[in-house]
């Protein structure tokens, strides 16, 4: 079953992606690029974000540019907008991924609600400023021909599914965006807008790279962005990978809470 218009051909179709300078972002980037999508991204380090787009010249079939940086800052709205606005006044945008994201290890014991609130500034918080940014052109889009009416992807994690050690600020944040890509896609599929939401297990980042612990079917971000292009293809709304982990998440969120709260102890020794 397809939940969203399936998106195969990227020739000359407008992507944005924020949070884009390192890792999925980064990957997912390049690869939409090879297909001939016109790729803008945003990410704070807007010296990656140059040397990115140093790396991968060329122009649509209307002379553009097809490799923009926009550089921003994910919890200020109006650096938002204003990027938004930029691309909206040369084409309208095809799909919109948010890929922006913070990570500290944090138990309970170590709490701090400083870190609380950086975890949802950016990982939710700047989600609700892209939202704001881009909603209204893609009604507007939708409103005048189904067709391009764009796409929306939200990158949560397996984190989000339920409560996990050393997740305390940064699982309820993916947890929310799962719940808010759910509530979206009810709203807008109605309307020929895309959603979905990507569940990635463990993937090779500078945000993993922090974990001190053994991390399960490990996969590259080009491996993880191959994931991403399939299951936009396929039309899914969610795109988890690598199943070989995530099916087992899947069904661990099923487990009633007498039988899951051992079954994490025992797994994590926490």
């Amino acid at each position: 079953m397809a939940f969203n218009p399936r998106l195969t051909q990227w020739q000359g179709k407008a992507v944005w992606l924020v949070g884009a300078s390192t890792g999925i972002g980064r990957a997912t980037a390049t690869a939409l690029h090879a297909q001939g999508a016109c790729v803008f991204i945003s990410a704070r380090n807007a010296q990656a974000l140059q040397d990115w787009v140093a790396q991968h010249p060329g122009q649509d079939a209307q002379g553009r540019t097809r490799a923009v940086d926009l550089p921003l800052d994910v919890t200020d709205a109006q650096a938002v907008k204003a990027a938004a606005q930029s691309i909206l006044a040369r084409q309208p945008i095809d799909l919109v991924l948010y890929c922006a994201g913070y990570y500290r290890e944090l138990r309970a014991a170590d709490f701090s609600l400083a870190e609380m609130l950086r975890h949802q500034e950016i990982n939710y918080v700047g989600a609700l400023h892209v939202l704001d940014a881009v909603l209204p052109a893609l009604q507007g889009q939708a409103g005048r021909d189904r067709t391009s009416a764009g796409h929306i992807s939200l990158i949560s994690s397996v984190a989000g599914f339920r409560g996990l050690p050393n997740s305390l600020a940064y699982g309820p944040t993916k947890a929310a965006l799962i719940n808010l890509a759910e509530t979206l896609y009810l709203d807008l599929q109605p309307q020929g807008i895309g959603v979905s939401v990507i569940n990635p297990g463990f993937v090779e980042t500078p945000l993993t790279a922090q974990n001190s612990f053994t991390m399960p079917a490990l996969i590259t971000p080009e491996q993880a962005a191959t994931e991403m292009l399939r299951g936009w293809a396929r039309g899914d709304f969610e795109i988890h990978f690598p199943k070989r982990f995530t099916r087992w998440l899947k069904l661990m969120r099923l487990l009633p809470y007498r039988l899951y709260f051992p079954l994490v102890r025992k797994f994590t020794g926490l």
